[in-house]
């Protein structure tokens, strides 16, 4: 079957940190997983704006939790999109969520096989370039084979780096993975981590900020060539200044590479990773 941007739908989860996907790509939906300050819950990205979020973070005496989608918030997404003969459903790590477990359960009880459900093996900005590359063979053409074949090489080739101003979100939340090594270090000293089949990973430790960013840089000249095919996406919490400093030194650094996203880290992925985060991810892609 010839795979288009007409008869075939990407559904992202909020966690891809792309709340207006849909406006950009009629054929997308975003199906929004769940944040909660004590009883008061929100749909991310939807109830809740990145920028709402971090507002009552700063004040709330409550720390946030998240919680998945539910099978019947993917069931819906799904029937919506009923006109189209598949469906790409690209998530956050299994490994870091359910929710990728609850897409899942919804496409086996929508019963039809339209639904191809994806692991990213990541998560934000990284989830969010996998199904626009996906995107981008849709609207000339593609098959389920060459689509095998670019998951297949993102989750290899990928790279991805962030930097934390404390573990304490992530290891509240769970997530901290292998990580956990980094934590109780002294102030200023700056995790380095990544991602890598759904569990963060420390990299190296090194004092203050610029160097973390010298860190990103470094990691993206060893592991890429300065290629227009090169694309980079940069993410934020809270932290529009940092995000700007690692655009600047990318652009510095690798003049031909296409800087496709820059965003705010949205409210579920911020309850994890806490204000002052910042993230590279790369991905060479023609």
């Amino acid at each position: 079957m010839n795979l288009t941007a007409q008869n075939t739908a990407i559904v992202v989860d909020s966690t891809a940190d792309l709340p207006d996907a849909q406006a950009h790509y009629p054929n997308w939906r975003v199906v929004p997983l769940y944040v909660n300050f004590g009883t008061d819950s929100y749909k991310d990205g939807v109830d809740l704006t990145a920028a709402e979020f971090y507002e009552r973070l700063r004040t709330s005496p409550e720390l946030p939790t998240t919680s998945q989608p539910t099978p019947a918030d993917f069931l819906a997404a799904y029937e919506e999109l009923g006109a189209y003969e598949r469906i790409l459903s690209v998530h956050i790590a299994a490994n870091l969520s359910g929710t990728f477990q609850s897409a899942g359960i919804a496409a086996a009880e929508l019963g039809d096989g339209r639904v191809r459900t994806i692991d990213s093996e990541s998560a934000s900005v990284a989830v969010a370039m996998l199904a626009t590359a996906i995107q981008r063979r849709l609207e000339r053409g593609t098959t389920d084979e060459e689509v095998n074949g670019l998951v297949e090489r993102y989750l290899r080739e990928h790279g991805l780096l962030f930097t934390v101003d404390t573990l304490e979100f992530l290891a509240r939340g769970g997530r901290i993975g292998r990580a956990k090594a980094f934590a109780g270090q002294l102030m200023h000293v700056k995790p380095i981590l990544s991602i890598r089949e759904g569990e963060v990973l420390p990299v190296k430790r090194v004092r203050g900020n610029r160097k973390a960013f010298q860190e990103f840089i470094d990691a993206l000249e060893t592991n890429t060539r300065d290629e227009p095919g090169l694309r980079v996406g940069i993410a934020h919490a809270d932290a529009p200044e940092r995000m700007a400093e690692i655009e600047k030194m990318v652009r510095d650094r690798r003049p031909q590479a296409t800087i496709e996203m820059e965003t705010v880290l949205g409210a579920v992925i911020g309850a994890h990773a806490g204000p002052g985060t910042v993230g590279c991810f790369w991905f060479a892609d023609d």
